[in-house]
């Protein structure tokens, strides 16, 4: 990772890492679960190189920055806020944002938020998702998908963390980046992530022995709390944001996903994509692109051309 510069720099209460590297209008990168800024070491290489100051924190909870207990502080409005501290530190007023996961879920955030601080949003991924004002989303997961579902099971502090920590961190990490089922993820207790039952799944040709290492040696050393309670905090999310129910996000976007990837096999998702629905919420929408044959890390398994989109749309813009 030659010429990525690191640094911690207090935002919004907290102090957190990142990853920086290049000189010009500022590439913002957010990472998903269970990843830290890592996932985007070859856009940084790629964005840099073109003209751009790519910059890819550690979200709160995980890698280097630091971690909260309380899953209260894991809400929108706080990795917002941490968001916004960090892009005044940058020195900017604006910034092209690139997310991917649950950074997708924090960037459509920021993008409702406070749409003026995003120039261009390419989007990995999770599309928008409109607030059901009726229901809480867990009470619509557990109805869609049962008990089982993966959300649902990271629910109760500690319980997934224990089942966790039963297995090797490495292998744990490479069931999760090795996955391809496009059905909704479903874990009966005992059975986190499938680690049971499969015991000899094989690396994905993208991600080294040494790639594995780096996340692994990175989880053992802060756990999967801090990324975990993402998750339980989305019913408070639901509550928080009742103002911003039907709400339009008026930023301009590029939606890049898989055609594995679970979140697009999800049912009803590819309907909102390609019907209307997702247009008519984001009426900025620029580019859909589906890749055949690619799973959920999309930015990792096919890292030349996610570059490559990301420059191709964000350059339109001064």
């Amino acid at each position: 990772m030659e010429g990525i510069e690191h640094r911690i720099v207090s935002v919004n209460g907290i102090k957190m890492h990142i990853a920086e590297k290049g000189e010009g209008p500022v590439v913002l990168f957010l990472h998903g679960f269970p990843e830290f800024w890592y996932s985007w070491r070859k856009q940084i290489n790629a964005l840099s190189s073109l003209g751009y100051h790519a910059v890819a924190p550690d979200l709160r909870g995980y890698g280097d920055t630091e971690a909260p207990t309380s899953i209260t502080s894991y809400t929108c409005l706080h990795i917002v806020d941490d968001l916004v501290a960090l892009i005044d530190s940058l020195g900017v007023k604006q910034v092209f944002l690139v997310a991917h996961d649950w950074g997708a879920v924090m960037g459509w955030y920021l993008c409702m938020f406070q749409p003026e601080r995003v120039k261009a949003f390419v989007c990995l991924s999770v599309p928008f998702k409109q607030r059901n004002p009726q229901m809480k989303p867990t009470e619509i997961m557990r109805g869609f998908f049962g008990d089982d579902y993966y959300i649902c099971r990271f629910q109760v502090p500690g319980e997934i963390e224990d089942e966790i920590a039963q297995f090797d961190t490495a292998n744990v990490l490479k069931n999760i980046f090795a996955v391809r089922k496009p059905d909704p993820p479903c874990f009966p207790k005992g059975n986190v992530f499938e680690l049971s039952t499969n015991t000899s799944i094989s690396l994905p040709s993208w991600l080294s022995e040494e790639d594995l290492a780096v996340y692994a040696t990175k989880f053992d050393q802060k756990g999967f709390t801090g990324g975990l309670n993402y998750y339980r905090a989305i019913d408070q999310n639901w509550e928080l944001t009742a103002e911003w129910t039907g709400v339009q996000v008026k930023v301009p976007v590029k939606f890049i996903v898989g055609n594995l990837d679970m979140m697009y096999t999800t049912p009803g998702t590819k309907e909102y994509i390609h019907n209307g629905g997702f247009k008519k919420d984001v009426p900025f929408l620029e580019e859909v692109v589906v890749m055949d044959g690619v799973g959920h890390f999309i930015n990792q398994e096919r890292a030349e051309e996610i570059s490559s989109h990301i420059y191709d749309f964000i350059r339109k813009f001064k």
